[in-house]
């Protein structure tokens, strides 16, 4: 016999304290002159997956992102959202999307989130990528999925005052890729 569909959407309503998998290592710098790696993991990260024909979906599309209030939506996949930012912005954004039928997970636990910042960060994941980094490639707002130092990372070109690309991987990488783009970082130091 069928069952009825849930259309509500649940969200945790105390997680546990977020604790980082990042320990700095001791004689080196997250952040010098021309780039700064910062570990962003305490934000909030929901994925919100629809089939990808739905119209009803997060806007924006696969491959670009917007920003929503105060969250970062990423068009991870087709008919997959990744929505950044603190708990309450992260729920509205996802709330004021029609797709009552839209799967959301709470991944913020799952995943670490590192931002590469500064004037030498595209040559920094030119050092451990091999993605065209140019702007004509990777523009500001631009989503994309690559292996990040032999990580399969999600990318998200996310500019502020300088070239800024948010990493965010499996939680069980997080020492390994932080401490891998501070070894590419440290010549710009």
């Amino acid at each position: 016999m069928p069952t009825s569909i849930r259309k509500e959407r649940v969200f945790v309503s105390s997680s546990p304290v977020f604790a980082s998998s990042i320990s700095p290592r001791s004689g080196a710098s997250a952040s010098g002159g021309a780039v700064t790696v910062t570990d962003l993991s305490h934000l909030t990260k929901l994925v919100v997956k629809t089939t990808p024909a739905r119209p009803d979906g997060l806007a924006p599309p696969f491959g670009t992102s917007a920003t929503a209030g105060e969250a970062l939506i990423c068009g991870s996949r087709p008919g997959e959202w990744t929505v950044i930012g603190s708990t309450d912005a992260c729920r509205d954004a996802v709330g004021s999307t029609s797709a009552t039928s839209a799967h959301v997970v709470d991944v913020t636990h799952g995943r670490v989130l590192l931002a590469v910042a500064g004037t030498a960060a595209t040559s920094t994941l030119e050092k451990v990528c091999s993605l065209d980094w140019s702007d004509a490639m990777m523009p500001d707002g631009a989503v994309t999925s690559a292996s990040v130092a032999k990580v399969t990372c999600d990318v998200v070109r996310h500019d502020g005052d300088t070239p800024t690309y948010w990493i965010s991987a499996d939680r069980s990488f997080g020492q390994y890729l932080h401490d891998a783009l501070l070894d590419a970082s440290a010549e710009f130091a």
